[in-house]
């Protein structure tokens, strides 16, 4: 541009002009004149999402988030789509990078996309500046990102970190006498022990001992006797206090670790250094331990039997679960990435719960990016049957909570691996809100 005003020449006339301006202008902003960018066009025509995550990375992997997608749209577009429209998920490797989250974003603004839907990336930071130039929602995503709690275009579906591990310090502060936290030595973990003891004050125990360990190691021989150590295990112990007394003290204490996809890594490592008569608990949180990787590691014989593991949703034999199994069972198409047990899977399913829900909100206007956006502002609650409290992300429903303001939904559940299954502990879900509200901002 250069600042100068624009004439037409003086043989052409009024209506002439007024023609060809309009003409230019439509050039500009569409496609042959149809559909303004990150539109999805009029209706019945289809809708573009996408989901995204991380694969085959050396730190923490979530492929079956991508594939309940795709399954999920499979299923959608099998059964008439959403209001007569059809559903074309594209989904995004991205990486485990700061790079591949920006990359995976441009590619959902690239692709006209009119929502993010149930995706996991740490690198809040990268992603979330694309989609919110473009005015494209995130919806669902995993929580292990400050920004998917802070951004006004981001709507979470569970409490995210924050709460699974103030809901780990509340869980452990009635077992254990002293706990150690073993966490990845990165931006987002530096935010878990505060987040921790939170939880472990408003049961009136000690804080956490803090345990970093590198987040791709192949070994963690050495943060596991420091967690040892730190969970009341010395091996000095019995020299210091008999071998009765101290296996009686070491069996007080609890070592969490939440390290993704590297934390049957860590506790391998564990149970090689691990003296035998100093036993502590160990415990951990849905995402880091599922159920697949209980059965993989020997069911009731292996390392988690008797473990205390939080999560944010009913346990997985829950009926509640039964549309999505039934999805599974008839579209997935035997996609073994797809475990109906894994926390991300799961978020994945609610998002797009989530996501058709509003749609049908929607009804028969053009559907954009900023239309989703809004119709999510002004919902009166979601509801995902039974799997979370009502939905909603008007500005009444935002929480006191330092550095994440977003999150609705501050529920958790207590299970334990019982008899190498995980089952739930107790009655019913705690919400954790109340308690970080209490707690240091975090973010």
């Amino acid at each position: 541009m250069t600042g100068r005003r624009r004439t037409f020449p003086f043989r052409l006339s009024t209506f002439a002009a007024r023609t060809a301006l309009c003409t230019a202008v439509c050039a500009s902003l569409v496609t042959g004149c149809g559909a303004l960018p990150g539109s999805s066009g009029g209706s019945g025509e289809p809708l573009t999402v996408m989901t995204w995550a991380p694969d085959q990375t050396k730190a923490t992997n979530m492929p079956g988030m991508p594939a309940m997608a795709r399954a999920y749209g499979r299923w959608v577009n099998a059964t008439g789509g959403i209001n007569g429209r059809k559903l074309n998920v594209i989904t995004c490797n991205e990486h485990n990078t700061p790079e591949g989250a920006a990359d995976c974003a441009r590619q959902a603004v690239k692709a006209g996309a009119v929502a993010v839907v149930g995706s996991y990336s740490q690198h809040g930071r990268a992603f979330m500046a694309p989609l919110e130039a473009a005015g494209i929602p995130f919806i669902g995503g995993y929580g292990v990102s400050d920004e998917e709690f802070q951004s006004t275009l981001s709507y979470p579906v569970n409490g995210g970190q924050p709460v699974l591990l103030a809901g780990a310090g509340r869980q452990l502060a009635n077992q254990c006498e002293k706990v150690a936290l073993v966490r990845p030595d990165t931006l987002a973990g530096d935010t878990m022990p505060i987040l921790l003891n939170a939880g472990l004050r408003s049961g009136s125990a000690e804080e956490a001992g803090d345990v970093r360990a590198a987040e791709d190691a192949t070994d963690y021989s050495r943060p596991a006797l420091q967690a040892l150590d730190e969970a009341g295990a010395d091996p000095e112990l019995p020299a210091r206090l008999g071998r009765s007394a101290a296996r009686a003290k070491a069996s007080k204490g609890c070592v969490t670790a939440v390290l993704g996809e590297r934390t049957e890594t860590f506790f391998d490592s564990f149970r090689r250094v691990e003296n035998q008569d100093l036993r502590v608990k160990v415990a951990s949180v849905l995402g880091s331990v599922s159920q697949s990787l209980i059965d993989r590691t020997g069911g009731k014989e292996g390392p988690f039997e008797g473990a205390y593991v939080t999560g944010w949703y009913p346990v997985a034999t829950d009926d509640k679960w039964g549309p999505m199994q039934r999805v599974i069972n008839e579209h997935a198409f035997g996609d073994n990435r797809i475990d109906p047990a894994d926390i991300g899977v799961q978020t994945t399913w609610i998002a797009y719960t989530v996501f058709s829900e509003i749609i049908r909100s929607i009804g028969d206007e053009d559907v954009t990016a900023r239309r989703v956006a809004l119709a999510l502002d002004r919902s009166n609650g979601v509801r995902t049957g039974g799997l979370t409290p009502e939905l909603r992300w008007r500005y009444q429903d935002m929480r006191a909570v330092g550095g994440f303001p977003r999150i609705v939904n501050g529920r958790v559940t207590f299970q334990r691996v019982t008899g190498g299954r995980l089952v739930a502990q107790g009655a019913g879900a705690m919400d954790m809100t109340a308690t970080l509200e209490k707690a240091p901002a975090a973010g």
